[in-house]
């Protein structure tokens, strides 16, 4: 599903108009981003929760040539499931 599915979904379901819808999705994308580039979480009770790690530099090699490499320390997104979304995937 895209942003545009997801767009028109809203569109059907909330009668919104499209412009409106994609002002909707576009600004909760941003929170999101916003959010997250601050280093909090985002919790969504039934869905799940976003949250940033902090990964430290390491040492990787290259599955090709097997040199080794320096990875550098960054931040990544984690996203942990809630139950509520679990059981509705594995029915």
């Amino acid at each position: 599903m895209t942003k545009s599915d997801i767009v028109n979904k809203i569109v059907e379901e909330m009668g919104l108009l499209k412009p409106k819808a994609e002002e909707a999705v576009e600004s909760v994308i941003n929170l999101v981003k916003d959010t997250l580039s601050k280093g909090e979480a985002i919790i969504l009770r039934r869905f799940g929760s976003f949250s940033v790690r902090d990964k430290n530099p390491r040492i990787g090699r290259n599955p090709k040539t097997g040199e080794e490499a320096e990875i550098t320390a960054r931040r990544v997104v984690r996203f942990k499931s809630g139950r509520h979304l679990k059981d509705v995937v594995n029915k």
